[in-house]
């Protein structure tokens, strides 16, 4: 199974918190495809909205269907006299996974590549090689000679992320940087793409790719504050437990190859996790259940308390070595997930109620 072309995009396309424009132009191209109903906000968050089909005068709930487009990146803080780049994490890293790294710093004049790096091992001393790096700890190089060519090419606040392309290996599994949360956003635009195939669903569906996810909820906060959705559903990533030293007492279990990742917990709205519970059924797509108390750490914790509040479930993608380089997820799973947001978008009526209770 190749990987789709506008994942393939998504994944590419440079775009850290604050810095999505790449990826959100992506998004509303793709979604130009299959709607003229296309929009990008000010805080550079995408729509793209399928009309429903029921009577007007009786509307079916708009459903939103949400993923973020941003991913965790560096920000630039400062450039020596050397020509060294120092810098931030966008997001939360593990910095191991810096150490040796090529990055792509994004700049008004194009992109300028530079490795992340410190000390070679030889010249750390025996406490240092003992301890877990920290970011203050690296820099970027660029190569410049000097303080004074590094700063004609790159600026203060300035942004990066790790180089390479997505990676093909066994059973359709791929491996790739910023699948948290491309992944989220793909899908949605699949589950919006079969409903505009298959006629409408009765409600209007509407997919998103919302901004600053890994900071600060943002667009989730503004598009579900402009966009006024009866439902939504968001779709993130979650760990894959089949990988060494994961606790599935902790997390529960979720393999490669067994669908979608259905969430409950006290932010999600009860109705909606039976009626996606219903739809996997009822299609005959395997999911798995997680639960989650308090919180859910993705948009969902946002979106449940726009306004007068908006009733929120929570879908997840089985993904392994996330917040890395080489988050790995199965491409099955992938399918599985926007047919399911597909199908509940079709059992959704003018007399479907989430009240609890």
């Amino acid at each position: 199974m190749p990987l789709p072309d506008v994942l393939r995009q998504l994944l590419t396309a440079a775009g850290p918190s604050g810095y999505e424009s790449a990826p959100a132009a992506v998004f509303a191209e793709a979604g130009r495809r299959f709607t003229d109903d296309v929009e990008i906000d000010v805080m550079g968050s995408a729509v793209a909205r399928v009309a429903g089909t029921s009577d007007p005068a009786h509307p079916a709930p708009l459903l939103a269907v949400v993923g973020h487009i941003d991913e965790i990146g560096l920000i630039v803080t400062h450039i020596d006299d050397n020509g060294f780049l120092r810098f931030m994490g966008v997001g939360g890293w593990d910095p191991q996974i810096l150490v040796g790294q090529r990055v792509e710093i994004t700049t008004r004049d194009g992109v300028v590549a530079g490795v992340a790096g410190r000390k070679a091992i030889h010249l750390l001393r025996e406490e240092e090689r003992e301890k877990v790096p920290k970011l203050r700890d690296l820099h970027i190089d660029i190569g410049a000679k000097d303080g004074d060519e590094a700063r004609g090419l790159v600026r203060i606040g300035d942004v990066a992320v790790i180089a390479g392309e997505p990676l093909e290996l066994r059973n359709d599994r791929f491996i790739s940087r910023s699948m948290d949360n491309r992944l989220g956003s793909f899908i949605a635009l699949e589950a919006a793409r079969l409903v505009a195939e298959a006629g409408g669903a009765p409600g209007d569906v509407a997919a998103l790719g919302v901004v600053q996810e890994e900071i600060t909820f943002g667009g989730a906060r503004t598009s579900a504050y402009s966009l006024r959705p009866d439902v939504a559903i968001v779709v993130d990533v979650t760990h894959e437990t089949a990988s060494p030293g994961v606790d599935v007492n902790e997390i529960g279990k979720h393999e490669f190859g067994q669908g979608p990742v259905i969430e409950r917990g006290s932010v999600l709205n009860p109705g909606v996790f039976e009626l996606l519970h219903d739809a996997a059924k009822r299609e005959e797509i395997p999911v798995t259940i997680q639960a989650s108390a308090r919180s859910t750490g993705t948009d969902a914790d946002a979106i449940h308390l726009s306004r007068a509040g908006v009733p929120t479930g929570g879908v997840s993608i089985a993904l392994r070595y996330m917040h890395s380089p080489v988050e790995m997820v199965q491409l099955d799973d992938i399918d599985a997930c926007a047919r399911l947001i597909a199908a509940f978008a079709q059992s959704l009526s003018a007399e479907t109620s989430f009240a609890r209770g």
